[in-house]
Parts: C-alpha cells; structure tokens; sequence
C-alpha cells in the first residue's frame, strides 16, 4: 500500500518537474526568438528606415492617415505597421527596438493563437512542440526582428485563419466529463458511463462533444468566430493589402476542394463577417483615399496589380524561387515536413482529422503556388505559409514519439547537421567577425551538432530535439552579437553617430548605395541629398572607400571624420576653385 502511494506521489512530482522544464523553454525560447536583441543593431537593408521615418513622422504630426515619407505621401504598404510602430515610439521612445516590438508582439500572438488551434485539434503535446519549434525557424526568427509589415501581416493572417478553422468546425466543441456528469441523473451511473465511452470514441482526449448537448453553445461559438475572422481578416488587409483576402480565401477554397466541404466553406460569407471586415478595413481605406486622390492608382494599381503581374519593380525572379527559400525558412526542422508528407499525412484515423490536415495542408500550400506566378517575388512574401508548414511539423514531431520508425532519429540527427554546416559558412563567409566570436560560435555549433546526433540516434527523439532546440536558443544569441560586431558593415548607426547634430544639415551624401541612403536619413532626421560640386562652402560628405578618389577630383578634402567602414567614408570638404581640374587632398 505504501509503495503504491509512494509511487504515486513520485509519479506526480516528476509530472511537475516536466511540466515545470516544459514551461521554462517555451518561455525561454519566446523570449530569444522574439524579443532578445531587438535593438542590438542599426536598421538593415533600405526597408527599415523608411518604414520606422514613416511611423515616426505619424507620432510626430498626429497624422494617422497619411503614410509619409520625406514629407510626401507614400503609399507602398497600408497602415498598420506604422500605427503600431508610432504607438511603440510615443510609448518608449523612438529606436530599433521599438521600430521592432510591433513584428516581435505580432509573431507572439500569432504563435499563440496556432499553439490554441493546435491544444484543441491535437492536444497538448502537439501545442507544446510548436510552442518551441515556430519561434525557432529561421523565417520567423529574421521576420520579427525586422522593422517592416511581413510579421504583422502574417500574423493577423494566421489569426484570421485559426477564426475560420473554429467556423468551419474543425475545432471540436468540448466540456469537461465532471461537467457532462453533473448535467445527467446522478443516478443513472449507466448514462454517465455511456456519454463517457460514446466521448471517447470520438475524440482522443475522452471529453464529450458539447454541440450535441447545447447547439445554441455551438452557434454563439460559430458566430464569434466569423466575426473575429472578419476582423482579423480586415486588419491583415490593413497590415498589406488585398493579398490578404486572396490568400485566406484561396487557402479556404484548396481545402475545401481536398475535403469536398462547399457548403462549410460558404459560411464564412456570413454578414457578420462581411460586415467585421468591412468595419475594421475600409474606413482608413476611405479616409485615405479622400484626402490623396492618387491613393488607389499608385497603391492598388502600381504596388499591387502591376507589383504582381509585371516586372516593373525587378523583383525578378524563376518560377520554382519560393521551393528553396519556404525550405530556408523552415530550418532547422525542415526535415520533419518530409516526415509528415511521406508518413503521417496517411496515418488520420478519422474523417475529421483528416479534415483538419488538408486544411492545414492547403493553408501552407496555397501561398507558394499563388506568389510562385507572380512575376515580383521578394522572400517577406512566403512567410503566411510557414505558420501552417510548421504545425504539420510539430505534428508529425508529436506522433513520432510513438512510433518505432527509424526515420524521426534521423530527422533529428540531420537537424544537428545543420549547425556543423553553419559553422563551416560562418569560417568560410568573408563576415569580417573577430577571431574570438567565430572560434566560439565554430566550437559549440560542432560539439553541440555532435550531441545532438549522438543523442537522437542513440537515446530518443525527444531528448534530441529537445537538445536542438537548446542549442538553436545559444548559437542564436551569438548570432544576435555577431550582427552588432558587424553593424559598421551593415548599417549606417555607426557612421551617423560620428556626425554632429549641429553638422547635420550641411551633410551630404556622395554616390551611396541606396539602402544606406535611407538609414543616414532616418538617423540624422532630414533627407540627405547627393553633393555636387555646385554646392558652395564646406560640407560634411559620406561616402564609400571605392568613390574617394572620385570625390578628391571634385573637392578639397579637410579631414577625416571616420573611416568606419569599406561603406562609409565620412569627410570634411569644400569645393575647389572653377579653373582648378581635380587634385583634391586628402588629409
């Protein structure tokens, strides 16, 4: 009697302790993935400053419907990033970090919201694993550290998306068996046994369906439902555009050709979602629109239908682009989604399981085949599908546990690959990363490459991802300080630092390229124009090291203010005399 209690109780204590280190990662791993770093280096790229200019200029004018940029409209993208951008900077100042929070807390609630679709399609285990998993892809992880709408898109896309799994009644409807007890005869033990043995046989966690008992519980269910979907709907239109519309309603309508469910996808018409999405994406719509005329042909006409079907924008790219990067983006567990499509897709033993995962099939698939014919295609415009890819993923992670197969170890053992093999591009990319940093990324990507392998193949699967997970967490820290060693390469911070707030409106640039045009203006508050000789007096120039020489043949060089960088060159200038041809100093 007292070794069963004793077993008991210990049974209990390490369910906690589980339950406890589960907690502890997944909070570890939201935390690294989402929001560590956000500000450790300058805006990258020339998307970054332009979009967190516009948003500061909305906090600074009170204009709220008027994207501008340099003081004129500019309609590229809608308005959502940088409502929330602006509401970042009022409340904590403006920064990278937070010109970022806003794709950061986007990717949080996205994920959170597929981790409550996944608790209540395949229970808890499932959950648990893409609590871990989608924060640790590669996709995901650039995405929300990225000052640009891509996240808040996806997300309020993926939210959408889990809205309509719930109307299409994919989510079953579920009460406690001591609820279900309580609501029978207490005496009549036998019905009590017969709604649990019915319940069971019908979902796998044993808890009856409550649409049966209380339809009016499942209808007031369906219609929130369709009005968050139509509200989540409209704010990824605000987020990106009709994109939104196209890819949630192409999703919606591959699966219901894999399923044959017509009239299930038909609900989501309904008014109340129609009317959601109207309310919440037409009024900044209309707004904007009669206050600048051009609006809709520069937005709808040139960013959306001449981005998609021409190749004005060069965005030029092969037919089969998105194959390779929907697989980069799915590191380091794209090995899984082989898994899934080769075994576990076949293994739904119900109708409605199977439901689920064409759903969940056709929500991944349909962006890749609708942006794989557009004729401007850029990496942001696949990240809706990753949500979805990796859900299978965690799915078929779940399910591996208790199979025998060989193949989830090597999954496993293939994933630890992946980090020798980023050392080995770390040591041969010409980064410019000090000595130390490499040697210490090289030697704990090899060694914990090497345990991951030796566990997977030689323990389980679960320790082993578990491993790989720890390891992404580490080697993505050091990822996160390698980029901030390299920022006077990547980023103008560095060299706007070194200018003056008294010498910033006699600065100049000369012949940058274009994403470091937009940074300078951004970090010194005004647009930068280009020099010409024309310009009279001295003058503060940035340049490259390659178009030095091409300056000193216009100009008298002063003084070096920094030489930051192959990237930036910052002078001291003035013009040289009209009859004097070149031969400017430097010194």
């Amino acid at each position: 009697m007292n070794d069963t209690r004793s077993s008991s109780i210990q049974k209990t204590r390490d369910a906690s302790l589980r339950k406890i280190a589960w907690a502890g990662l997944i909070l570890a791993t939201l935390y690294v993935c989402y929001f560590s770093h956000l500000g450790a280096f300058g805006f990258i790229g020339p998307d970054e400053p332009r979009y967190a200019w516009i948003a500061r200029d909305m906090a600074e004018t009170g204009d709220w419907v008027t994207p501008r940029l340099y003081g004129k409209p500019w309609f590229e993208k809608p308005v959502l990033y940088y409502w929330a951008a602006a509401l970042s900077f009022k409340l904590f100042g403006v920064s990278e970090a937070t010109a970022r929070l806003p794709s950061a807390l986007s990717a949080l609630l996205a994920t959170l919201a597929l981790a409550w679709l996944a608790l209540c399609l395949a229970g808890r285990e499932v959950a648990r694993w893409l609590l871990v998993l989608l924060p640790a892809t590669i996709g995901v992880i650039g995405f929300s550290h990225a000052a640009a709408p891509d996240m808040p898109f996806s997300a309020m896309l993926t939210i959408a998306m889990v809205c309509a799994a719930v109307a299409l009644e994919l989510v079953p409807i579920q009460i406690p068996n001591r609820l279900a007890a309580s609501l029978v005869d207490v005496n009549s033990p036998s019905l009590v046994a017969d709604i649990s043995s019915a319940s069971a046989a019908l979902l796998p966690s044993g808890e009856p369906l409550l649409g049966q008992a209380f339809p009016e519980q499942r209808h007031s269910r369906r219609y929130l439902s369709l009005l968050l979907f139509g509200f989540f709907l409209g704010a990824a239109v605000l987020a990106k555009g009709p994109a939104a519309v196209i890819l949630a309603g192409g999703a919606i309508f591959l699966g219901a050709c894999f399923t044959r469910r017509w009239r299930d996808a038909l609900r989501l018409f309904h008014p109340i979602t129609v009317g959601a999405f109207l309310l919440t994406s037409l009024p900044w719509y209309i707004l904007c629109a009669r206050r600048n005329p051009d609006f809709f042909p520069i937005f709808i006409v040139e960013h959306n239908f001449k981005r998609y079907l021409t190749p004005e924008f060069q965005h030029v790219q092969p037919f089969w682009y998105y194959i390779p990067i929907t697989l980069v983006a799915l590191l380091p567990w794209v090995f899984w989604l082989a898994w899934f499509a080769l075994n576990q897709a076949r293994t739904s033993a119900t109708q409605s399981e199977r439901a689920q995962v064409l759903f969940l099939a056709a929500w991944g698939l349909f962006p890749l085949l609708f942006f794989s014919v557009s004729k401007s295609k850029l990496p942001g415009y696949i990240l809706p599908a990753v949500p979805p890819l990796v859900f299978l993923i965690s799915l078929a992670v779940a399910r591996s546990q208790k199979s025998r197969h060989a193949y989830p170890r090597y999954a496993v053992a293939l994933t630890g690959l992946l980090f020798p093999l980023s050392a080995c591009w770390v040591l041969l990319s010409k980064t410019g990363l000090g000595g130390t940093l490499v040697s210490v990324y090289t030697f704990f990507a090899v060694l914990g490459g090497l345990v991951v392998i030796c566990v997977a193949l030689l323990r389980s699967t679960r320790a082993g991802l578990i491993s790989a997970v720890i390891l992404m967490l580490f080697l993505l820290i050091l990822a996160y300080v390698s980029v901030g060693k390299l920022e006077p390469q990547l980023s103008a911070r560095t060299s706007a630092a070194q200018i003056s707030p008294a010498r910033a409106g006699v600065t100049y640039s000369f012949k940058l390229q274009r994403a470091w045009q937009y940074q300078l203006n951004f970090y010194l508050h005004r647009e930068i124009l280009e020099w010409s000789p024309d310009i009279p007096g001295e003058a503060v120039v940035v340049t490259t090291e390659k178009h030095l020489a091409e300056l000193e043949n216009s100009a008298e060089i002063i003084a070096v203010i920094s030489d930051c960088s192959p990237q930036a060159e910052i002078v001291d200038i003035r013009p040289l005399p009209r009859n004097v041809a070149g031969g400017g100093q430097r010194r």
